[in-house]
């Protein structure tokens, strides 16, 4: 009987684990190929993993909430469906599984004897460490106790290896903490100081607090925490700076209206204004090409492509945002496929985790809220961010050769969030101006 080892496989660009969030099989059941196995978690998108083989589910060698690295086995499918393992080759190897096991014991025993830790670190009730975790925090010198204090945006509270990161960062900044901390000479004072600083600390107090019978506590789901997290980490990174200008749509307007019935007839396909704003930013974009880039310590990267994220809010409120690749090279048709595509399954939570990975610039439409206006927070590592708002109609003043007059027009205002290190606001305000002037000269006789 043959096993074979199913992988998770690649999850996208820069991703290397994933969160097991459930299995979808059980050991014994069948299981067909391109049948999903286990659903995982990476960053904001939750993702089914199907099996690469059919048979039986043989064995399962991850539990919830694990992580698992891309490239590993997670699961064992047993090709000719029995659960006897007498005898029995293992993997295109044709190993027996019993080697294997020896295998995989003396692989388990010789990483072990390589990160033999100084002090005992251990998972509890309250908090579960990934081997990951654990292991940064061994080679660190992090002791139990300073462990137990760091804030874990993951799944549950759990401490991710970005959380270790952010804290190892900021650990450095200090070293006179680092150093009674870890220190193994404390005196009991110093002991004493160090417990109360950490039962004093008001993110990780074990204390019921009783908000009275007129509050309802609600734990924050797992994308909530990583928005959040996201957020924070933005604004204390991007010193943001915000221009507005305000842009006549009335010529986008009246062609929506008048192609939509037949864009529809045609290419099957809802003419929104989204494919319509996205095609005018990516045209600034070719035109300021230090908007479309990022920043890394003292470098500027300059991306090549234009990857246009559109922030979008779920049913239940959290924020999505599914990224358009080389969004400069499609045209007002591809554009619509991309949105309605991307948007129907960010709806459906269908968006596999390279869809949201590699945006160079986000636009966020705050108008789908009826709000006019608003100031969005940089989605990092980019440096800007534009915010449409609603388009209404509204008396305005219009020139003209023969004078001015009053019109009703459709406006709309845009909001652009920059980040004052790389933009300055002269480009910060040229470029969304530049945005309008590409709205407002819109082709009412544009063919579709």
């Amino acid at each position: 009987m043959a096993l074979i080892e199913v992988l998770l496989p690649a999850m996208g660009e820069g991703i290397i684990e994933a969160t097991l969030i459930s299995w979808m099989k059980n050991e014994g059941e069948s299981v067909a190929v391109d049948e999903n196995l286990i659903e995982v978690a990476t960053d904001k998108v939750n993702s089914e993993v199907p099996s690469t083989a059919a048979g039986v589910l043989h064995k399962k060698l991850f539990s919830d909430n694990d992580v698992i690295s891309v490239g590993k086995p997670f699961a064992i499918i047993s090709t000719d469906g029995k659960e006897e393992l007498s005898a029995a080759p293992i993997i295109s190897e044709n190993i027996e599984e019993k080697k294997v096991e020896a295998l995989v014991k003396k692989e388990v025993a010789l990483i072990e004897s390589n990160i033999a830790p100084p002090v005992a670190l251990t998972s509890n009730e309250d908090r579960f460490y990934s081997p990951l975790v654990m292991n940064i925090a061994r080679e660190e010198g992090i002791t139990q106790a300073e462990l137990d204090i760091i804030v874990g945006t993951g799944q549950s509270g759990r401490v991710t290896k970005d959380d270790m990161l952010l804290y190892l960062q900021n650990r450095k900044s200090t070293p006179e903490q680092k150093t009674i901390l870890s220190s193994p000479g404390n005196t009991s004072l110093e002991a004493d100081n160090q417990n109360n600083s950490i039962q004093s600390s008001p993110e990780k107090t074990k204390a019921t607090i009783d908000f009275g019978p007129n509050v309802e506590v609600q734990k924050m789901d797992r994308m909530r925490k990583l928005i959040g997290e996201h957020m924070m980490k933005s604004v204390q990174t991007s010193p943001h700076v915000c221009s507005f200008v305000e842009a006549d749509m009335t010529n986008v307007v009246l062609w929506r209206n008048k192609v939509k019935t037949k864009f529809k007839e045609k290419y099957g396909e809802n003419l929104t204004f989204t494919p319509i704003l996205i095609e005018a930013i990516a045209k600034a974009l070719i035109e300021f090409p230090m908007i479309n880039s990022s920043i890394d310590g003292d470098n500027i990267l300059l991306k090549k492509e234009i990857n246009i994220g559109m922030a979008a809010a779920l049913p239940d409120g959290n924020l999505i945002v599914p990224v358009i690749k080389n969004a400069d090279m499609l045209n007002l048709l591809g554009l619509a496929k991309k949105v309605n595509d991307l948007g129907q399954r960010a709806k459906k939570n269908q968006l596999k985790p390279d869809e949201i990975q590699g945006g160079t610039y986000t636009m966020t439409n705050l108008g789908s809220f009826g709000n006019l206006f608003g100031t969005p927070i940089i989605n990092q590592p980019q440096v800007a961010i534009l915010g449409v708002g609603a388009i209404v109609k509204k008396p305005v003043v219009v020139e003209s050769p023969e004078g001015d007059t009053i019109g009703i027009r459709s406006m709309m205002y845009l909001s652009h969030s920059y980040d004052h290190r790389v933009v300055d606001g002269m480009l910060g305000g040229t470029f969304v101006k530049r945005v309008a002037e590409i709205l407002e000269g819109f082709d009412v006789n544009r063919e579709v």
